[in-house]
């Protein structure tokens, strides 16, 4: 049986989301609400976060990432009578539109056209129908085990619904896109196929808070106000849901300000190196190769603890192991550890030493 340190071998990845124990004294007008770190999933905040509820147009996330991760951006989308005549926000499209996908995720995000998401349903899945299985089974994948699309768009449907957090979970995964961040955080976007620009209806990015970095609008008068919205200080990015939300702005806002001002990111851990003794004789030099930083409050910091968890014999990359880290208990991080060593070089010899003193007392004359 191989040697260990402090427990068995490698750790399973950690999913945990740690809820916060510093009471937020924030005003939030919405029904349901949330506030998480993008890079741990954190949740700072929530209130009725995980109660199930209409969504409107804020569905237009999941249909955004779907069409970007579809591979098929650059072609062009023919549109369709039934795309044409979708009720609701729109970016009027008509059957001579020669636009591509990215044009219609660009209007889909910006100006929430619900045209421009049934023809982007229609391009990627075929149909409304095949476009809504595909966005099931997404959110399955994300981990949205409380919600389920119906459409492309949002418009109200008694089987179309989600929770805050899941949209939270699905606004973490988005962001990690590169093509998703841009898109949600342009301000305005002209297609090819029009002779005027789509100004983002978002205006937490185009007027009212300097952070805001992305998101999207939604409303029906069912739902009510929903939104969701990204914001980034200090190298940290927020996420925000509210849903049924009358001051929905100013929400963001006020806990956007309370969560990067109470859980702005704290280093745990530096690069450094350490030696581990095993049960056998030679102890084992180990390595954490980048900083860890996690969003925790001031008073949070003095219970913070960590355990390593190693292997003698290295994985790939010779990964021997984990740091894990815990709050109160809890766990909350991880970084890998991995096997230290020093590539060995032959010291000088004295003539060698000797020799290059003399070239640099001289000079090297030689042609």
């Amino acid at each position: 049986m191989r040697p260990f340190i402090y427990s068995i071998c490698i750790v399973l990845s950690f999913v945990l989301l740690p809820q916060s124990d510093v009471k937020a004294n924030v005003q939030v007008s919405a029904e349901s609400a949330i506030l998480m770190d993008q890079e741990t999933g954190r949740v700072l905040y929530e209130k009725n976060a995980d109660n199930s509820t209409l969504i409107a147009s804020i569905t237009k996330i999941l249909t955004a990432i779907i069409a970007i991760e579809s591979g098929k951006l650059d072609e062009y989308v023919k549109i369709s009578d039934n795309a044409i005549s979708t009720e609701g926000s729109s970016i009027y499209l008509n059957k001579d539109d020669k636009i591509t996908l990215e044009d219609l995720v660009y209007g889909l995000m910006l100006r929430s056209g619900n045209d421009a998401a049934v023809a982007i349903s229609e391009h990627v899945g075929a149909s409304q129908e095949g476009f809504a299985y595909l966005m099931n089974e997404k959110a399955k994948w994300i981990g949205m085990t409380n919600s389920h699309f119906d459409n492309p768009h949002g418009l109200d449907s008694d089987t179309h619904f989600s929770t805050a957090y899941d949209m939270a979970l699905l606004t973490k995964y988005a962001m990690e896109n590169a093509v998703f961040r841009e898109i949600s955080g342009t301000s305005s976007y002209q297609s090819s196929a029009r002779d005027y620009a789509w100004i983002n209806k978002n205006k937490l990015l185009t007027q009212l808070y300097e952070y805001s970095n992305g998101g999207k609008t939604g409303y029906t008068r069912a739902a009510g106000r929903t939104l969701v919205s990204t914001a980034e200080k200090n190298g940290q990015t927020l996420i925000v849901v509210t849903l049924n939300a009358p001051s929905d702005w100013q929400d963001h806002i006020n806990l956007f300000e309370w969560g990067f001002e109470k859980f702005p990111l704290r280093k745990l851990q530096d690069k450094s190196t350490m030696t581990l003794q095993t049960n056998e004789e030679d102890p084992i030099t180990a390595e954490i190769q980048e900083p860890i930083y996690y969003p925790l409050a001031e008073n949070e910091m003095n219970n913070i603890s960590y355990k390593n968890y190693v292997s003698r014999t290295p994985s790939d990359f010779d990964k021997i192991g984990k740091r894990i880290f815990y709050l109160n208990d809890k766990v909350i991080t991880d970084t890998s550890l991995y096997l230290y060593s020093i590539e060995e070089t032959e010291d000088p010899s004295f003539w060698t030493t000797f020799m290059e003193y003399l070239k640099r007392l001289f000079g090297d004359n030689r042609d």
